[in-house]
Formats: structure tokens, sequence, C-alpha cells
């Protein structure tokens, strides 16, 4: 197959399957952003109980609607000249693209603000939401206003996922583009792999499309968002790796395609195990609750697809189309010498001493990376996984933001967003009473009936975005459920993030140690032993600890940030494992090759010399991707990628290049265990020979 990718005629038959494939599928890429769903709701399974209130209402109204709050602020007291500029606003509210009946304004009991509600369409709430906020800003001098509650919130964060692909592919594009330059010293050779990166997003696009156009696939701005950084990262790498094996067998090889062909044979086993691993790895979130996590996985799981088969076939074929001038002024010319060791290794001079290094001092290595990375995770007691609130949801203060700590001074803190209890009309007024009774209520709306249900909206005395609010929904809960033949369901925003935390708990507990079985299962079965998946596995996952500790300082102390979201752990998680096993494949696949011939110990150092260069490289490419996310308005991506981008580092830095060769050059050969390499080393004469395609 390296043969066929790599040959003088079918290198253009494999040029022309991806411009097919792009030409045919390309312009659905762009249609992405038409299938996304960035509502809390959504993101829910249908058995949770607010997702089944959600379905409820449709009984009440035709269109799913979100409120709009508008609140008009004045310190000294509100005018009657403002009360009539409020009112004049409703009709033009009720104008806007989606919007529904106002009511309102409602004056505050201290006097000193105004608020009306506006329901709309959350179809596409940025419009609507940005002509209100246009429109009641046009008022007496003195008056503030502002547009929260769910659909101003819903907005502004469309806002930032409306633009967050074409950024993230810009910025992510312009990180890969001057590393590449650095690593390759040359002005034209990253074109190749950023050009193949390029036709995997675009391919991986338009699948994601295709799977939740037709699939029922949940995709978010976040997934989407993290779709793109994934894909230029991970492809980046794949290219490094097999640039790197390439350049090698240019020097043993006069003849670019069979060079090609040698070096794309050598390589692609480490890539698809690592894309397997990777891939299959995302794929068990797939087993999540949450439809936000679970569509995260088929997301991310097609950008792996698709970044190997764009390395793997269109980069190799590009590469031996432009030749050995892509690499121009660093030429790699054919020479015998480099046959021999001594030629070969002087080109990873700076990682044949580090390698030197495990060999003289394995013990002391492995024992204080190990303890340094013990002494990080310490930092997870000040991890707060939970619900944001609102206000944390954000690095800066949106109007929404400002509109929400406006309502919160002058009216009932939940009143921008009621939960929404739904029962049987039958039991109309047990319902009434129940939700009356229970404390954390301030205040309870009028019945609306259809098709047999009543629907009641009852006003929290606390925040919507508070722990407080989530208690006093579950005392709600128990209050409604105890009604005999209601059949009652409390929904609404702040039910919506209680049941998103109840089931990202669950999904932390049911599918970190699936992963780990099944990522385990799988080294297994590349390496043909079982200590050396142990301490792969075992590295990596204190590397993830150690990460996640350091990361919950950072964003504490460093940062300011209120916590996580409660599903970040498992996203986190997700990414650092797979992609730190990731890297701990390209060293010990290529450590178990050289064994083979030079003896375990021996195979270590020769693997970590040669590997050292390209992984550390590879580990810079993708942090910095990463890193392209801190730049966003949300927390959640800023928290994604900076800990993605510093757990990957650690990996690289750290648990690569000094605790897992140091550990695995201590236990010797018995990492191969119960395998042959473990039961014997090789004889003296083949241990002298090297193998001749390294």
């Amino acid at each position: 197959m390296a043969a066929v990718i790599a040959g003088r005629r079918t290198k253009w038959a494999v040029l022309a399957l991806w411009v097919i494939l792009l030409v045919a599928l390309g312009p659905l890429a762009g249609k992405l952003g038409d299938v996304e769903k960035n509502d809390a709701a959504s993101w829910l399974p249908g058995g949770a109980e607010s997702t089944q209130v959600v379905e409820l209402e449709k009984q009440f109204r035709k269109d799913e609607t979100m409120v709009a709050v508008v609140v008009y602020e004045r310190s000294g007291g509100i005018t009657p000249q403002d009360r009539a500029k409020a009112t004049s606003d409703v009709a033009t509210f009720e104008k806007l693209p989606g919007a529904q009946k106002a009511q309102g304004p409602f004056p505050s009991k201290d006097g000193k603000a105004l608020q009306t509600l506006v329901p709309l369409t959350d179809d596409d709430p940025i419009k609507a939401v940005e002509d209100a906020r246009e429109h009641a800003k046009r008022g007496p001098p003195g008056l503030t206003t502002h547009v929260t509650g769910p659909g101003g919130m819903a907005a502004d964060q469309f806002k930032v996922f409306e633009t967050i692909d074409g950024f993230l592919l810009m910025a992510a594009g312009s990180v890969v583009i001057v590393l590449l330059l650095l690593i390759y010293r040359s002005p034209v050779l990253w074109i190749v792999p950023v050009l193949s990166a390029l036709f995997a997003l675009g391919l991986a696009q338009s699948l994601v499309y295709l799977l939740a156009k037709y699939g029922d696939l949940t995709v978010n701005g976040q997934s989407a968002g993290i779709l793109t950084v994934l894909v230029f990262g991970v492809a980046t790498d794949y290219a490094l790796l097999l640039v790197a094996r390439y350049r090698e067998e240019l020097h043993r090889h006069e003849d670019r395609h069979e060079a090609m062909a040698f070096a794309l044979h050598r390589a692609a086993p480490a890539l698809i195990a690592s894309a397997a691993t990777v891939a299959i790895g995302l794929l068990c979130l797939m087993l999540a609750e949450l439809n936000s996590t679970a569509g995260m996985g088929p997301v991310a799981a097609a950008g792996i697809v698709t970044a190997l088969a764009a390395m793997t076939t269109l980069l190799p074929a590009l590469l031996v189309i432009f030749g050995r001038w892509l690499f121009w002024p660093l030429i790699p010319r054919y020479d015998a010498k480099y046959l021999e060791p001594e030629a070969y290794e002087a080109e990873h001079g700076v990682w044949s001493r580090i390698a030197g290094l495990v060999g003289r001092r394995p013990r002391m290595l492995w024992a204080v990376t190990m303890l340094g990375l013990i002494v990080l995770t310490f930092g997870l007691g000040s991890l707060k996984a939970d619900v944001l609130s609102d206000s944390g949801q954000f690095t800066g203060r949106p109007d929404s933001i400002k509109g929400s700590e406006v309502v919160s001074r002058h009216f009932a803190a939940g009143s921008g967003a009621p939960a929404v209890v739904i029962g049987q009309a039958s039991a109309s007024g047990q319902i009434a009473e129940a939700v009356r009774g229970t404390p954390g209520v301030a205040e309870v709306g009028p019945p609306a009936t259809a098709n047999g249900l009543v629907k009641y909206e009852a006003v929290l005395k606390s925040s919507a975005d508070s722990e407080a609010a989530r208690t006093t929904i579950d005392a709600l809960r128990g209050n409604v459920h105890k009604v005999p033949s209601a059949d009652a369901k409390v929904g609404g925003m702040t039910a919506t993030a209680l049941d998103i935390k109840r089931a990202a708990t669950r999904d932390n507990k049911v599918i970190i140690p699936i992963v780990l079985g099944v990522v385990f299962l799988i080294l297994i079965a590349l390496l043909r032993a079982v200590v050396a998946p142990l301490l792969m596995m075992g590295t990596v996952v204190l590397s993830f600890l150690a990460s996640l500790g350091a990361c919950a300082l950072i964003f504490d102390y460093g940062f300011g940030f209120e916590g996580t979201d409660s599903g970040f752990p498992l996203l986190a998680f997700i990414f650092l494992v797979a992609l730190g096993v990731d890297y701990n494949i390209f060293l010990m696949h290529r450590v178990r090759e050289e064994s083979q011939t030079l003896g375990t110990r021996r195979g270590i150092q020769r693997g970590l010399t040669v590997t050292g260069g390209v992984i550390t490289s590879a580990g810079l490419v993708l942090a910095a991707t990463f890193a392209s996310m801190v730049t966003l308005p949300l927390v959640f991506m800023v928290e994604m990628g900076f800990a993605v981008a510093f757990g990957v580092l650690l990996d690289t830095f750290i648990v690569r290049s000094l605790l897992l060769p140091a550990l695995s050059y201590d236990i010797g050969r018995r990492i191969w265990a119960p395998g042959r390499l473990a039961k014997e080393e090789p004889s003296a004469d083949q241990s002298k020979v090297l193998d001749p395609v390294g």
C-alpha cells in the first residue's frame, strides 16, 4: 500500500481522489454552523426531567421560546419620561424577528428600575437581541438599559459561536505556520502539511455536518471549535513524524519514491495505532448521558480519522510530487555513510545526550520526575467542577451579564428565568399549592392550560444560576411529585443546569474507567506486552492528575475564574490521556522496533534519540494550537485550551522524555513481559547490526 501511495503514477491518482472529495463534499463544510445546537436543553438526554418539560411546553405554544429581559435603571429613581420610554418600546420589541407578545414594563419595588419580558423563538435570537439593545438605549439621558435573561445570554453565547470557527482556524493556522517555519527552517516545506491539514479539516467538517443533519448527532459551538484545533494540531503532528522519517530515508535512498515507500511503511503502524487509540477513546464519549458530551466523541473522532487519512495518503503523494527541493535550503542528499551508527546519531546530538543520561541515572530521573508530578496533584483540592454561574461563563462582562446584575439589585433574582411546572390540569389547584408552599419560591404566575395539561411559572427568590436556586428546584420537584395523579414535572433554566450537572457527574464515573480499559487493551495489542502498557497508562494518568491539579490552581489564583464547568474534568481526561498515550505510542513503538535488534536498554536509548526531536516538535505544535483557544471570551474554551496545552507540554517534556524512558530502562527487558522480547535479548552479533531502515 505504501508503494502505491508513493508510486510514480499512482501518486497523481491519490491527489486526484482528494481533489474530487474536496469538490464533492467541501461545500458541506460551510454549512456546519447551520446544524449546531447551542441551547442548554438540547445537550440533555430525552429522559432528563427538564428536557421532558421542554417537550411538554410545545403543547402550550407552537415554537420553543426563550425570554429576553429588557431592564431599565436610573440610580436616582425612574422618571415619568423613563416609564413612557419603556412603555413605547413594547410595541417595537413585539416587531423584532421571532418576538411574541411582550409583558411589562414592570417597576421594581425600590422605584429605580423597570423590566419588560420579551419571548423570542430560539432559532436565531442574535438579531432580535441586538436590535432590542440598539433601540432601548435611545432613551432619556441618565437611563441605562440592558438586555439579559435567557434570551440575552443565549444571544451573547451564539454570537461567540458564530465567529469561533473562522477565528480558531486563523489562529491555529497562524501558529502552525510559524512553528513549522522554525522547525523545518524551510520557506516552502510548511505549505504541504498545512494544505493537507486544510483538506482534512474540510472533509471532517463535511462528515460532521452529514452526521448532524441525518444521523441525529448533537453538534454545538464548543465541539465545532475543538474540531478545528484538534484537526490542525493532530494532522501537523502526524506530518512531523512522517516527514522526519522521510528525511531519514532520503539519506538512504537515491529515489524519492522508494524513500517515501520505506518511510510510510515504517511510520504508518505507529500513526494508525495512535489514531485508533485516540479515536476509540473519543468514541467512548458516546456512552455519556449528556448529548453535548456524547456528540463530542464522533465529532472529534471524525477529525482524528480524516487527519490520519490525509497525512498517510495526500501528504506522501504531495511530498514525492514536489521532490527533494521542498526541503531547501537543507535538502537531504543520499549518503551511504548515513547507514553507520555514528553518522546516524550525529543529527540527534541533544537527544543522544539525554538518552545517555537516562542510561546513566535512570532511577534518579524517574524518582525525581514522579515526585514532581505527585506534588502537582495536590492542586486537585482547589478544583471546583460545578455549574458555572452566568457571569462565570464569560471572561469579560457582556451586556447580558451587566443586565442580570441590575435585575438582581432591583427585582426577585430569578424573575428573568422562572421555573416551569407542568402537570395534569385535573390537579391544577394541588400543584399550585405545592409550588407556593416550597421554600425559595417568590411568586407563582397564573395557570395556563392546553390539552389537559396545566403550566405554572414560579419565580425563585435566588438568582437562577445559583446553588440556592438549584436547591429550590430539588425541593420544588419533591413537592410536586407528591401530588397524587398530577404527574408534575419541573423544568426551566435552573432545572436544566441541575440536570446537566448530575448527568456530567454520572458520565465521569462511568466513562473514565471504560476509556482506561479500552486504551490499555489497544496498547497490549500494539506492543504485544502487558508491563509496557501498564507503565504507559500509569505515567499518562499521573500526568493528567498533575496537569489538572496545576490548572486548578492557575484557574483560581492566576485567571481568577470561579471554577470549571461540570463536564470539564471528563473532556480534559479524554484529550489529555488520549493525546498523552499518543506520544508514548510514538516512542515505545520505535523502542520496540529497535529492541528487536539492539536489545531493550540500547533500544530505549536509540528510540529516545531518534524520536526525541520530532515528538517534542509535535508536542509544541499541538500545545500551541490548543493554546489559541485561550484568546476566546468563553471560560470553558479558555480552560480547555489551557489545560490541554499544559498537559501536552508536561507529557512531551517530562513523561515521554524522562519518566517513561527512565522507568523502562530501569526495569529492562521485563517491560515486554509476557512477550518473547522479555525472555531473550538479541545475540551479540545481531546487536552489532544496525537495522538498515533505522
